[in-house]
């Protein structure tokens, strides 16, 4: 049986929760109350549990958004930009501001993204798109051989984790950008020397 279309005001309000969710996550760790998210979204508390019963709900639902958006991010990036380091780079850009690598380290301890039926074959489709980048760049030679998949995902992970201290979520994410351009400069560099 087809499951009825959602309603558009459904539709918004079920992105706003997660949109607001992977935000609160990032900034204040998972155990963010989920009326403060409800909050941040617009919705109502009862709007926000009637879509997601339980904390575990939200916090896979959250997860496997980040990973399809991440997945498609890296794909168009790699359709529609010519130069393959350009395509790395527009991609870091967007998976910076989709907040999936501080997202999905928070979450670790109530998501299993490798062994989840349902978030695997999604972790997958990114991971291969993101090393299809860097292959691409490996063999255009604007990346060295010796940077890794692992040696560009870990350091997204470094740049996109809050610091912490009193810095407010906006400081914080344009350090973020700033410290991106930095090694992505340096990147560049290492690949023309």
């Amino acid at each position: 049986m087809k499951s009825k279309p959602m309603r558009a005001d459904a539709r918004r309000n079920l992105e706003q929760i997660l949109l607001a969710a992977r935000d609160m996550i990032a900034e204040r760790g998972p155990d963010v109350p989920l009326d403060d998210i409800a909050r941040r979204a617009g919705v109502g508390s009862a709007t926000l549990y009637r879509r997601f019963p339980d904390r575990d709900t939200l916090f896979h639902a959250v997860a496997l958004d980040a990973l399809t958006r991440t997945a498609a991010a890296a794909v168009a990036a790699a359709e529609e930009e010519r130069d393959p380091f350009d395509a790395l780079a527009r991609y870091l850009r967007e998976a910076l501001e989709l907040r999936v690598s501080a997202v999905l380290p928070a979450l670790l301890d109530m998501v299993e993204p490798a062994n989840d039926p349902e978030l695997s074959p999604v972790r997958e489709e990114s991971a291969r798109a993101v090393r299809q980048l860097i292959a691409d760049c490996h063999a255009a030679g604007v990346l060295p051989e010796h940077v890794t998949f692992m040696d560009i995902v870990m350091m997204l992970v470094r740049i996109a984790r809050p610091l912490p201290g009193p810095l407010s979520a906006e400081a914080n994410q344009e350090l973020a950008r700033r410290h991106l351009e930095l090694f992505l400069r340096g990147l560049r560099a290492m690949g023309t020397a």
